[in-house]
């Protein structure tokens, strides 16, 4: 049934489109400037406002709801398949509109300012690591040039950079040698910034109370507690542990018609960053369960002989995300013993 209190919001960085439809489906319209968006909210009756989750989509949802209204934030993804004709801002907004209608419409959780303090410093971390990454690469090619191959792994650069530098009979030019320092510099001064980053990081695990329940999961240390305690928040986005699973895309695809089940690969939706860190927690639980005999190794050790170690890895990151989000849901410890969770 079609609510006559329903807005589709198109977000933009100066001008806002807004669409809804009366009592007789006539389509109305509105085109706002930003200085003007929140007034003209707080003089409409109450609505529910449909918004794409997208940058800045958080902070709207946060004033708007203070105004009294209801917002739906949904999966931008999910609004694609309903533009109806060319791409314009009216049509995006009359897909959102459409969308907000739908009963299993695909939403996002609003973010509090807390969660998104924390999401910005993982993403100022990543960003630098990826930084310090193309640094690396890039000293290594410059050696080649000169004939110098260095071991694999960011600690050999590291180890042998400096003494390359300090050598004199390795065939550098003056130049090359003074370029190389500025780029050891720069790599130092990057590798600076991140345990800067990770010291922040451990702090905000060790104030939080849910990031302590979620460090005692096997694979889950303080940057991964930390990002999944921002990304669940309440929990209340999904209804159970596999859809939030589900949204990591940390389960199969689906190629399925009529009777033929045919599973793919890992879906790769939603949080890759979070994914990444579940998934590589997962690896560092898999190398150490072999000659354990506790119950959580295992079935990792049944799993790894049945299906291999990276699929055994992509498991127990399912299940650790399905663990965490019982365990901040439903206010729970994790039980090392059972590899479950129990009640506190």
């Amino acid at each position: 049934m079609i609510k006559n209190n329903v807005i589709g919001l198109d977000l933009a960085k100066n001008i806002f489109h807004l669409v809804s439809f009366n009592a007789e489906l006539k389509q109305i319209k509105k085109k706002v400037k930003r200085a003007d968006l929140l007034s003209y909210i707080a003089n409409l009756p109450v609505s529910i406002i449909g918004m794409e989750a997208c940058g800045g989509s958080h902070y709207w949802a946060r004033e708007i709801k203070k105004l009294g209204h209801e917002v739906v934030l949904l999966n931008a993804r999910y609004v694609k398949g309903f533009v109806v004709g060319n791409k314009n801002d009216y049509n995006d907004a009359e897909a959102i509109w459409t969308a907000t209608h739908q009963p299993k419409r695909r939403t996002v959780s609003l973010k509090t300012l807390e969660q998104q303090d924390i999401q910005m410093l993982h993403r100022l971390r990543q960003s630098t690591v990826d930084e310090r990454t193309a640094v690396a690469n890039r000293i290594r090619g410059f050696l080649g040039e000169w004939g110098i191959v260095l071991p694999i792994g960011i600690n050999q650069l590291r180890t042998h950079l400096t003494e390359i530098i300090e050598d004199a009979e390795n065939g550098l030019s003056v130049i090359s040698r003074n370029l190389f320092a500025k780029q050891l510099e720069k790599f130092k001064e990057l590798d600076k910034t991140i345990k800067e980053y990770d010291k922040q990081i451990d702090q905000l695990c060790i104030q939080s109370e849910l990031c302590q329940r979620f460090v005692e999961v096997p694979g889950i240390g303080a940057i991964t507690a930390t990002m999944a305690a921002s990304d669940i928040g309440d929990g209340k986005g999904y209804t159970k542990s596999k859809n939030y699973a589900a949204s990591l895309g940390i389960v199969p695809k689906q190629h399925t018609s009529g009777d033929k089940v045919v599973l793919l690969g890992i879906s790769k939706r939603g949080n890759g960053y979070l994914r990444t860190l579940l998934i590589h927690g997962a690896r560092s639980v898999l190398k150490n369960c072999q000659g354990k005999t506790d119950t959580l190794s295992r079935w990792l050790q049944a799993l790894i002989e049945r299906r291999g170690f990276n699929k055994a890895a992509v498991a127990l990151a399912n299940k650790n995300a399905r663990i965490l989000w019982v365990m901040a849901t439903q206010n729970k410890r994790y039980e090392v013993r059972s590899a479950d969770v129990v009640m506190s």
